[in-house]
């Protein structure tokens, strides 16, 4: 169903209450940075409960009417004494639960695992007992308002220009991640110095050019996605025509902030970013931090152009060399588990191509259940396992082997090779 007639759905007093009781029920405050697995859960639990209760609403027709809902709650928060939005019809019923819901968060802190947990399974299903106890990020709440109301207008956004300066894989799965939102094709501009990438971006209506000082002075955003030795080059290109009005985002492992902030020009608004593989099909982990003049708005801004490509999340920068350990090479250590998988079902009778698609299936929905219920792996693995049973016996053959110490030697081993890079010196530098 379009936008236009979901517009003409009329919805009573006595729904809209029930509806907005139902999302603060299901702390609907938990599941407001974008996610778009969190958000359909939920607004799937909602839908069961709304059939429940006689009101027959798709889930499409909720996302709707949260959305003006959420858009009227911004707009009497911006101007309080402004008229009561004419597309909520008696709005003052609902304020106050727009408002708990809004307003009462919990603080953003990391998550702790408590095994006294109370992780009880209530009458509509698991995944909604367990959505209470989603991992929190560590943002601070102003950063995360300010990242609503970004997505909340979708026009902030749509007039940026965008420029990425090398047309590798990460480049690629960025720009497709940002096309999944608002900007569009035609402004965003694409440098590298072959051709050789260059062709999947003109595929998607992307303009393309040989020149990195053409991308900056075309673009509010600029990428820098090249090779970490040659950032000293290109931002010693850049540096003359980077001015107040540019973000420059460094998506190079190991060049520090420190290093950005010293060959562009003072007050240079810079973040340094490191994403992983998957973000080509937006299903990608993504950290930020912010440089020295980058306000809590800039890293809003970052966050709403790419909350397509998967999970964002911002941190100190100290975090980064870890998130390159766990996420970025972790994306290595999960393919060499998978492929180990398939061929010990080779090894005991299998064909290898059915082989290999079961093992990449057995992943993908180990992820996705481990995301999408927000349990600790400890405890899904603990359900899998029966007395006596495979499992058991299976995980006692992976402990015997050290998976657990050598995968975590693994992360350690990555994360160390990332703070090394960051400390060799930036050949090439020059003010």
């Amino acid at each position: 169903m379009d936008e236009a007639c979901m517009k003409k759905q009329n919805w009573d007093v006595k729904e809209t209450e029930l509806f907005l009781e139902i999302l603060k029920d299901l702390d609907m405050k938990k599941c407001l940075d974008g996610r778009k697995v969190r958000n359909n859960t939920l607004f799937k639990v909602a839908h069961r409960r709304m059939t429940a209760a006689g009101y027959h609403r798709s889930v499409d027709q909720l996302k709707f009417r949260w959305k003006l809902l959420k858009s009227a709650y911004y707009k009497c928060k911006r101007s309080p004494n402004a008229p009561a939005p004419t597309k909520i019809q008696g709005w003052w019923r609902y304020e106050k639960t727009m408002v708990a819901i809004m307003e009462s968060r919990h603080p953003l802190v990391g998550p702790e695992v408590n095994s006294d947990r109370n992780d009880e399974v209530t009458e509509d299903s698991d995944v909604e007992a367990s959505m209470l106890h989603w991992p929190q990020s560590c943002r601070d709440n102003n950063t995360q308002n300010l990242d609503l109301i970004i997505k909340m207008d979708p026009e902030m956004n749509s007039h940026l220009k965008i420029g990425f300066i090398g047309a590798g894989n990460m480049a690629y799965g960025i720009t497709k991640g940002i096309l999944a939102g608002n900007i569009l094709p035609e402004n965003i501009l694409v440098s590298a110095p072959s051709v050789r990438n260059l062709g999947r971006f003109q595929e998607l209506g992307i303009s393309i050019t040989h020149s990195n000082v053409e991308v900056v002075g075309g673009s509010d955003v600029v990428f820098v996605a090249v090779k970490p030795h040659l950032i000293p080059l290109v931002l010693n290109e850049i540096s003359p025509h980077v001015t107040d009005r540019h973000i420059v985002v460094s998506v190079a492992a190991g060049v520090t902030l420190a290093t950005l902030e010293e060959i562009l020009p003072e007050n240079t608004v810079t973040i340094r970013m490191m994403p992983n593989l998957p973000c080509m099909v937006q299903e990608g982990a993504l950290l930020f931090a912010r440089g020295t003049n980058a306000k809590e708005e800039d890293g809003a801004l970052l966050r709403s152009l790419l909350h397509h490509c998967g999970l964002v999340e911002e941190g100190p920068e100290t975090w980064l060399d870890i998130h390159t350990g766990l996420s970025g090479s972790g994306v290595a250590f999960v393919y060499l588990f998978a492929e180990a998988l398939a061929e010990g079902a080779v090894k005991m009778g299998m064909p290898s191509s059915l082989a290999h698609s079961i093992a990449s299936q057995t992943v993908l929905g180990a992820g996705r259940l481990l995301r999408d219920t927000g349990k600790h792996p400890a405890q899904l693995r603990s359900e899998v396992c029966t007395p006596g049973g495979t499992t058991i016996y299976g995980l006692h053959a992976l402990e015997q082997g050290g998976v657990r110490a050598s995968t975590m030697s693994a992360v350690e081993a990555a994360t160390e090779r990332a703070r090394d890079l960051g400390r060799k010196p930036a050949a090439g530098y020059r003010k």
